[in-house]
């Protein structure tokens, strides 16, 4: 007989974020999912009856499983990410809980920064907003792959089918141009518990899936095998015993593709090439290794290799550069200006970098740049050119979104200012950013 642990085992995972415009009913939405989903331990469900009663509400407030926080529960939004575990008989998910206010959409881009989908929920009254269309833009420039518009609260609209598709219809043909692969819309009362889990009486206009069915059966992938390869050596390990003498490994995480024993690589960003001798797994070896399990490489030349070099195939090596265009969503409180001095964190490896310029800042409402800012500030997203103190060898975001980031720190505090993507903002859109391409002032900077 097959145990429970071997069937949870046997099950994928799904990541996947909710976003919304303040008081869409994000939390709800999660609650209810939980809920109805037999997911919610008993002593949890007690704590959040005793907490509605006390605040004179006479059914359980199931947004209050998920914000936690004192000032979400005083004021009745969410302020920070919530991460919540659950599984079904079908598959396990984790959950990101993000807040719907425009001061935190920095925290929408935490969540969503590791989803494979994003529910972006609709207030069917109020229709898509700005804040919708910031949600959108930031699952796209995330590369997102699948995006659910649930329109929420169509109890207050009598369950009306026109006013589902009018919301639809708007917020598919915004998250298409931006370049979204897969939009499913499902029209919601996260509050009644229509569709979330198990389908609705009161829309019998509506024969798609449920927000839980979705969840369940969208197809996601997380083999990363065939991408390109990249190992970030976090390590090196050099025993120096009588054992083992002469050991010398390269320990870190695959962070995509295969690596295979006798395989010629080159060391980045310095360039020198070596062979595979070796591979160790969980202390044993094999002859070969996939993202992302975390492995000891063994080369077979004694070359100069530390903690942030990348080791790639010989034959699919990324472009090294120390002029790095990208799209960041700034973080922090502070700004980020032009000619301010950074530390740029890329997978293991951290250099020092400046900001050149600022080309524009994106405004999501429709999509324009506004040239030379100057600054970003919290929350803002814009185009920028970084120079680095030293080669990095990023890929394209949309390559990799694990090779493809980085982040931007302050050197003084180690605040983290930005969260960057190489190469190209979205996927399908003529809204590029103008601007110089900045050579011209190569002399300026001193590294």
């Amino acid at each position: 007989m097959t145990s429970a642990t071997e069937q949870l085992s046997a099950t994928t995972l799904l990541r996947f974020a909710t976003a919304g415009s303040v008081d869409d009913g994000k939390s709800t939405l999660v609650g209810r999912l939980l809920h109805d989903s037999k997911s919610v331990l008993t002593d949890q469900l007690e704590a959040v009856e005793h907490a509605s009663r006390s605040r004179g509400q006479e059914a359980p407030d199931l947004a209050l499983l998920t914000d936690g926080l004192r000032a979400e529960r005083e004021q009745g939004i969410t302020i920070d990410v919530a991460y919540r575990y659950f599984a079904t008989a079908r598959r396990r998910f984790i959950l990101a809980d993000t807040p719907g206010h425009v001061q935190y959409t920095r925290n929408m881009v935490t969540g969503a920064s590791t989803a494979e989908l994003a529910v972006v929920l609709v207030d069917a009254r109020n229709g898509v907003v700005e804040q919708t269309r910031r949600h959108a833009a930031v699952a796209a420039l995330l590369r997102v792959p699948h995006v659910v518009l649930a329109v929420n609260k169509m109890d207050l609209v009598d369950y009306a089918e026109g006013v589902f598709a009018r919301i639809a219809e708007e917020f598919t043909g915004y998250a298409s141009e931006l370049g979204v692969p897969e939009i499913t819309a499902i029209p919601i009362s996260a509050l009644a518990g229509d569709n979330v889990v198990d389908p609705s009486a009161n829309m019998d206009w509506y024969g798609g899936p449920t927000v839980l069915e979705h969840l369940e059966t969208v197809p996601v992938s997380h083999d990363l095998t065939g991408c390109h390869a990249r190992f970030p050596v976090q390590y090196v390990i050099r025993p120096q015993t009588a054992e083992h003498p002469d050991y010398r490994g390269y320990a870190g995480q695959i962070a995509a593709g295969t690596f295979r024993v006798g395989e010629p690589v080159t060391v980045l960003p310095s360039g020198r090439t070596s062979t595979i001798a070796g591979i160790d797994l969980l202390g044993k070896p094999v002859d070969i290794a996939w993202t992302p399990q975390s492995v000891t490489l063994l080369l077979a030349d004694d070359i100069d290799i530390s903690r942030g070099d990348l080791l790639v195939p010989s034959g699919d090596a990324p472009t090294t550069s120390q002029d790095i265009e990208a799209t960041v969503c700034h973080v922090a409180d502070q700004p980020l200006s032009v000619g301010q001095r950074v530390l740029l964190k890329h997978t293991t490896r951290t250099v020092k970098a400046i900001v050149r310029e600022i080309p524009s800042r994106l405004t999501l409402d429709d999509l324009s740049q506004h040239p030379a800012p100057g600054q970003l500030v919290a929350n803002d997203i814009g185009r920028v050119r970084l120079r680095t103190a030293e080669p990095l060898a990023l890929d394209a975001y949309a390559d990799s979104r694990r090779t493809g980031s980085f982040l931007l720190i302050d050197p003084a505090d180690g605040t983290t200012l930005a969260a960057g993507m190489a190469g190209e903002a979205f996927a399908h859109t003529t809204h590029a950013g103008n601007g110089a391409d900045g050579d011209t002032a190569g002399s300026e900077w001193d590294f």
